[in-house]
């Protein structure tokens, strides 16, 4: 027997990286506001820092922190900036860095409830407490995903399994069925144009309609088409409504949707990934009013919520949706107890493998409290009208 291979590190040799690697992130924060938010690097240059073949040997862990430290700490683009006003990003927060330290220690798995019964449960209540925080339905289900792009791509998917679910669509897919036919704004984010190809459901069939001078979606082009594609033997299936468009952070009229939504028995799902969470907000809730009726909604935790990356989360009227859509049995599944009622997350989406993206959100609003939240909302609100003004 040959002797004990393992790539662990000797406690002390490990609390002693740590510590290294903590002061490393402290000398990052230290004086954002004057560290240049770009470095200024051309691609050639940082592609030249690591281009090298495989290392066969290992290296010394205090000189790849070194390194690390000065190839890639340094000259990280500062999104965690307060001068870092591009895009839709947020800094994340210091309490979701130490929370991803903390899971990725214990590398919990939450595609069985066994395999982590702590963060199962917390990813639970993560669900119950945004859907609380927007007004959403107290009986919702939903699940953390890598972001916006995947929440909206498995809020499309439960729309069309639900559906079409008496069509047996998981079973025959769409041969034979007519067109599905889903409608949003022409100021929709990209990934809906994904969505629809992946799922199979093509392009030609994904009206944009056109919208009004604060580009929100023309209700009246809208119930034209819809009229239109039935007449022409289509199958009108899901309205997608914008709670916050990336280009402008325009609302649609939600609950106008849901009125339609409801007249022509449309699944009515919200990408709310930009603007969602600002829902929270009394003094605006009126612009989100139509959100709680949706059947679906894609929110982005790495943006409004503050988190690192990568945080999405889509939100379902109930967990049985979920199921219906998701649920495969697998033998290698079923070998633990189930007379508990153990929740196993594998049969509400699509992984099975994944990570506890859960804690670092349960940290904030535990550490931060949903109150000290929407006033940081509220004050990134101020200050774009303060930019506007």
């Amino acid at each position: 027997m040959s002797a004990k291979v393992t790539l662990d590190y000797s406690l002390e040799v490990f609390e002693t990286l740590l510590g290294e690697a903590s002061r490393m992130v402290t000398r990052r924060y230290d004086n954002l506001d004057e560290a240049p938010t770009f470095a200024g690097l051309s691609p050639a240059e940082v592609a030249s820092w690591f281009d090298e073949p495989l290392p066969d040997k290992e290296m010394d862990p205090q000189e790849l922190l070194q390194q690390v430290d000065t190839q890639v700490m340094k000259n990280a683009t500062l999104n965690i900036s307060p001068h870092f006003h591009a895009y839709v990003n947020t800094g994340g927060t210091q309490i979701s860095i130490i929370a991803e330290l903390l899971a990725s220690a214990v590398n919990q798995n939450l595609g069985k409830w066994h395999l982590s019964p702590i963060m199962c449960e917390i990813e639970k209540r993560v669900i119950r407490w945004c859907a609380d925080l927007i007004d959403y339905s107290s009986s919702a289900g939903g699940v953390l995903v890598s972001g916006g792009s995947a929440a909206n791509l498995a809020g499309l998917t439960v729309a069309r399994n639900i559906v079409f679910e008496n069509q047996a669509v998981r079973d025959k897919g769409l041969f034979g069925l007519a067109p599905m036919i889903v409608y949003t704004s022409t100021e929709v984010h990209g990934c809906v144009d994904k969505s629809i190809e992946q799922l199979g459901i093509g392009m030609s069939n994904l009206r944009k309609i056109p919208t009004d001078n604060d580009n929100k979606i023309d209700l009246n082009v809208l119930t034209d088409q819809i009229q239109q594609d039935k007449a022409d033997g289509l199958q009108p299936f899901c309205l997608i409504g914008n709670a916050g468009t990336v280009n402008s952070g325009a609302i649609d009229p939600l609950d106008k949707l849901a009125d339609i939504a409801a007249e022509h028995k449309l699944w009515f799902h919200i990408d709310g990934a930009y603007g969602g969470l600002a829902g929270a907000l009394e003094e605006i809730r009126s612009l989100y009013k139509g959100l709680e009726r949706a059947d679906s909604i894609a929110i982005d935790f790495h943006k409004w919520l503050y988190q690192p990356f990568e945080a999405g989360c889509v939100l379902v009227k109930s967990w049985d949706e979920l199921e219906r859509t998701y649920y495969k049995t697998a033998s290698y599944l079923s070998t633990d107890d189930q007379s508990d009622n153990r929740f196993d997350f594998n049969k509400y989406n699509f992984q099975l493998s994944r990570n506890a993206k859960a804690l670092k959100i349960w940290m904030s609003f535990k550490a931060y409290g949903a109150d000290r939240i929407k006033n940081a909302i509220r004050n990134d609100i101020e200050l774009t009208r303060y930019l506007e003004a």
